[in-house]
Formats: C-alpha cells, sequence, structure tokens
C-alpha cells in the first residue's frame, strides 16, 4: 500500500537512498532538492506549495513538489519528481501527482512540468497535461471548475 506524507520541516534521512538512486540513473534534480533545501531557495512553503513523499512501509520510494511556477502568473509546477527504479509501474508517480493536483486545486487555474525524456511526457499526458513547449515547461494542465479543478470523483483527471 502506497502512504503518501507531507514532507515538511526536515527532509528524510531516506532521501539520501532516492538521490543515490536518481544519480546513478543520470539525474540530478533530487540533489538540487535537497540543496535548494538546505540553502533554503526552496522549502515548499508558499501557497499550494507542497512537497511529497511516497512510502511503501517506511521506506521512502518517491518524492514529488508543487512550486510557484515563475514562468506563469497564478501557475503552479510540478517538481522533483522521483520514483526508485525497482518501485516504477506501480502507480505511485500517478498517486503522487494526484494528491499534489487535489491539493492544489484551490490555488491555481495551471500546472505546468518539464518532462525530461519520452517517458515522462507520456506519464504527464496521461494524467491530462498538453504538450507545449515555452517558458521552461513542457506540459501544462488547466484545472477546471470550482472545486473540481479536473479532478473526477474517482480521483482521475479529466
Amino acid at each position: 500500500m502506497i502512504d503518501i506524507r507531507v514532507l515538511h520541516d526536515r527532509l528524510p534521512q531516506e532521501l539520501a537512498n532516492l538521490e543515490a538512486e536518481a544519480g546513478r540513473e543520470g539525474y540530478l534534480h533530487i540533489a538540487r532538492l535537497v540543496d535548494e533545501w538546505s540553502v533554503g531557495t526552496l522549502r515548499f512553503e508558499g501557497d499550494g506549495e507542497r512537497l511529497l513523499g511516497a512510502y511503501i512501509g517506511e521506506a521512502l520510494v518517491g518524492v514529488g513538489g508543487m512550486s510557484a511556477e515563475a514562468a506563469l502568473l497564478g501557475a503552479l509546477r510540478m517538481r522533483r519528481f522521483y520514483v526508485h527504479s525497482a518501485m516504477r509501474g506501480r502507480g505511485i508517480g500517478r498517486a503522487l501527482a494526484l494528491a499534489l493536483l487535489e491539493h492544489v486545486r484551490r490555488f491555481c487555474s495551471f500546472v505546468t512540468v518539464h518532462a525530461g525524456n519520452d517517458g515522462a511526457a507520456k506519464f504527464w499526458e496521461s494524467l491530462g497535461f498538453q504538450p507545449v513547449s515555452q517558458d521552461g515547461y513542457s506540459h501544462i494542465l488547466e484545472l477546471h471548475g470550482p472545486g473540481r479543478n479536473g479532478l473526477g470523483s474517482d480521483g482521475k483527471v479529466r
């Protein structure tokens, strides 16, 4: 069972394992998360911002955040998403993304993301994000309707 937890105050020690795994795959965004957190440039504390961890038991197996989108007024940005390679395909990334989308529905009308590869692009598109190529992001999701913002009662993005 996937347990999604809000990460605040401090980063969990288990994040070091995800950082190392991401680095082995050539991804540096989790190391940037650790660096930004440690110097205080990104703590996911603004309106609508949030950092989540996905746990299986007590093991941190994924992380994902939402922060302000500087390139688009009133938008938030999905960032620092990573699921341990051995845990992919189990719905962990989807659970993280849907939890964040549910959280931000009262804060913004648009959510952006930069998909770093074709697999990531397909993942974001499966959640309803539309490909664009502008201002440093690759995909955008328009949230619809008061109180629903594109999420159906079954938790799927519409």
